[in-house]
């Protein structure tokens, strides 16, 4: 059971409390069997996430990379 792994550091309520977050946002998906609430990852949105992270990182790649050569240029013409 997951909540068991976590118990020693957080309280059931709050891993329940943290899967209903995940839930609300369509990270997990659950189902119930008796008493007890199974849960799943479902990974989707987080894809969506890092495809639309990883336009800028390229950006900011090239534009740090850029801002790198000028500093480094100008310390030959300084130092």
């Amino acid at each position: 059971m997951l909540a068991r792994r976590f118990t020693r550091r957080m309280s059931q309520p709050a891993i329940s409390q943290h899967l209903k977050v995940l839930h609300g946002a369509g990270l997990v998906a659950r189902r119930r069997v008796g008493r007890q609430r199974l849960y799943r990852a479902t990974p989707g949105p987080l894809r969506e996430i890092m495809d639309w992270v990883s336009h800028y990182e390229k950006f900011w790649d090239e534009r740090l990379g850029a801002l790198r050569r000028h500093l480094d240029s100008r310390e030959g013409v300084n130092g």
